[in-house]
C-alpha cells in the first residue's frame, strides 16, 4: 500500500501539492502555512528520508543564491518604503496621471516597474497602483491583477531578466535573435491585458494636466530605477569583459548586482530627499518587511523539493518529462506540458527555464533547422511563462496578494482568462513561424 503511494506519478505529485498550497492558503488565510504544507506533502511522498526532509531546507535556506535573494526582497521593500516616505510615489503618480488616465496609469507605472529585473518587483509597483486610485473605487483583487500582468509584460525577451540570459544559449539562439523572436509576445500581453483588465477600471476623471507643473520631471522620480538598472547594466558588462580577458575567474551570482544596484539607488535617493533615523528605523524593522522575506523564504524550501541542489534522485520534474514521453503523449504537447508544469512547480522564469529547456531541446534534437528551432522556443518559453505567471508560488503573486489582502484562488481564477488567450496566440505564433520556414 505504502509503495503504491509512493509510486503515484510525479506529475500528480507536484499538482497535487499546488492544490493543497491554494486550498490551505485559502481556508488558513496564511500564505506560509499553505507552502510549507505543501513542501511536507511533496517531501514525504517523494519519500524523501527524515534526514534529509531537514538537511535540504537548511541547505537551500544557507545556499549564498537563496540568502541574496531574500536581502534582494527586503531592499526592494526597504526602497518602495523609502521612495514612500520621501513622498517619490506620490509625485510619480501625479507626475503619470498628469498625462494619462487613472486606467492608462495603473498599466504604466508597474510596466516601469517592471524593466527592474528583481525578485518580488510587482511588489515595488504596488503602492504606486494603490495610490493612483484615490478615491477607493478599484477592488484590491483588479488591482493586483493590473499590476501582476503589466509588471510582467517585458519578460519574455527583456536582456536583463534572468530567464532571458538562460533560456537564449540553451536554445541555441543568438540573444538578438531570441529578442527578436519574443518582441511581439509583449504586444499581445499588452494587448490581451488592456481588454481583460483595464477596460474594467474606470477611466477617471481623465488626465490631470494641471497638476503637472506641481511634481518633479518624470526622470528624476525614476532616477532611483535608472540608477538600479545602470549598475546592474554596468556590473554584468563589466564583469563579461574582465572574465574574457582573463582577468577573474570567479562567477558572478546572479542576484549580487542587483543587490548592489538597489543600495546605490537607497543612497542617491537618500541624497535627493533625506530621511531622519526615527523614518529608518520604522522602514527597516516594519514586520511587512519580515513577513514578505519568511514567505520568499518557504516558497524557496519548497522549491528545494522540486529540484533539489544537491541531485541524489531525478528532480521531480525530470520524473515529469520520463513520465509524459513515456505515456506515448505527441511531440507539441510534450514542448506545451513540460514548461508549463515547471513554470507552475517552480514560478519563477529562470526555474522553469533550467528545468524545461534542456528537455524540450534534446527532443528536437541538435540539428533542429532554425525553423523548428525558433518556433520550439516560441512555444515552450510561452507555455512556461504562462505556467509560471499564475504559479500560487511564484514570489510576486504571493507577496502581493499579501500586500493587497486578496484571495490567491480568485487571483490565478482571474488571471488564467487572460493566461488563456495569451497560450492561444502563443500557439499560433508557433504555427507562424514553422508556415514563414516552410517547415
Amino acid at each position: 500500500m505504502l509503495d503504491a503511494f509512493l509510486n503515484v506519478p510525479a506529475v500528480v505529485k507536484v499538482l497535487a501539492a499546488l492544490m493543497v498550497i491554494l486550498v490551505v492558503s485559502r481556508l488558513s488565510r496564511h500564505l506560509i502555512v499553505a507552502v510549507l504544507a505543501a513542501t511536507l506533502l511533496l517531501a514525504l511522498w517523494s519519500g524523501y528520508p527524515a534526514g534529509a526532509v531537514l538537511r535540504i531546507p537548511v541547505q537551500r535556506l544557507l545556499s549564498p543564491m537563496c540568502l541574496l535573494l531574500m536581502a534582494l526582497v527586503l531592499q526592494v521593500i526597504w526602497l518602495s518604503s523609502q521612495m514612500a516616505a520621501a513622498g517619490v510615489m506620490d509625485d510619480l503618480v501625479r507626475s503619470v496621471r498628469a498625462h494619462v488616465s487613472r486606467h492608462s496609469a495603473m498599466a504604466v507605472l508597474p510596466a516601469v516597474i517592471g524593466l527592474l529585473p528583481m525578485p518580488g518587483g510587482a511588489l515595488f509597483s504596488a503602492p504606486l497602483v494603490d495610490s493612483v486610485d484615490v478615491n477607493g473605487e478599484v477592488s484590491s483583487t483588479l488591482k493586483l491583477q493590473t499590476n501582476h500582468w503589466f509588471r510582467h509584460i517585458w519578460e519574455y525577451w527583456w536582456p536583463l531578466y534572468p530567464g532571458v540570459l538562460l533560456a537564449a544559449p540553451m536554445s541555441g539562439l543568438e540573444y538578438w535573435q531570441f529578442m527578436l523572436l519574443q518582441m511581439p509576445m509583449t504586444a499581445f500581453a499588452v494587448a490581451v491585458g488592456s481588454w481583460f483588465l483595464l477596460r474594467r477600471i474606470g477611466r477617471g476623471d481623465g488626465p490631470a494636466g494641471s497638476d503637472a507643473g506641481h511634481a518633479p520631471s518624470f526622470v528624476t522620480l525614476v532616477l532611483p530605477i535608472i540608477v538600479v538598472i545602470g549598475c546592474y547594466m554596468a556590473i554584468r558588462f563589466g564583469y563579461a569583459l574582465l572574465s574574457r580577458a582573463g582577468v577573474v575567474s570567479w562567477k558572478l551570482n546572479r542576484n549580487l548586482p542587483l543587490l548592489i544596484g538597489l543600495l546605490a539607488a537607497m543612497l542617491v535617493l537618500q541624497a535627493q530627499r533625506p530621511l531622519g533615523w526615527g523614518k529608518w528605523r520604522e522602514i527597516l524593522f516594519s514586520r511587512r518587511a519580515m513577513v514578505m522575506v519568511a514567505i520568499v523564504a518557504a516558497v524557496q524550501v519548497y522549491g528545494a523539493f522540486i529540484q533539489p541542489d544537491t541531485a541524489v534522485d531525478a528532480s521531480l520534474v525530470e520524473q515529469m518529462k520520463g513520465e509524459l514521453t513515456g505515456w506515448g503523449i505527441p511531440l507539441v504537447p510534450i514542448i506545451m506540458l513540460v514548461p508549463f508544469i515547471s513554470g507552475l512547480s517552480t514560478g519563477l522564469s529562470m526555474g522553469f527555464v533550467a528545468a524545461s529547456f534542456p528537455i524540450v531541446m534534446n527532443l528536437i534534437g541538435q540539428d533542429a533547422t532554425m525553423g523548428v528551432r525558433l518556433s520550439t522556443v516560441t512555444l515552450a518559453y510561452g507555455f512556461g511563462y504562462m505556467g509560471m505567471l499564475i504559479s500560487p508560488v511564484h514570489v510576486c503573486l504571493v507577496v502581493t496578494s499579501k500586500y493587497f489582502e486578496t484571495d490567491m484562488v480568485r487571483n490565478i481564477a482571474a488571471l488564467a482568462k487572460p493566461g488563456a488567450v495569451m497560450l492561444a496566440l502563443i500557439t499560433l505564433s508557433y504555427y507562424a513561424v514553422r508556415a514563414i520556414f516552410g517547415v
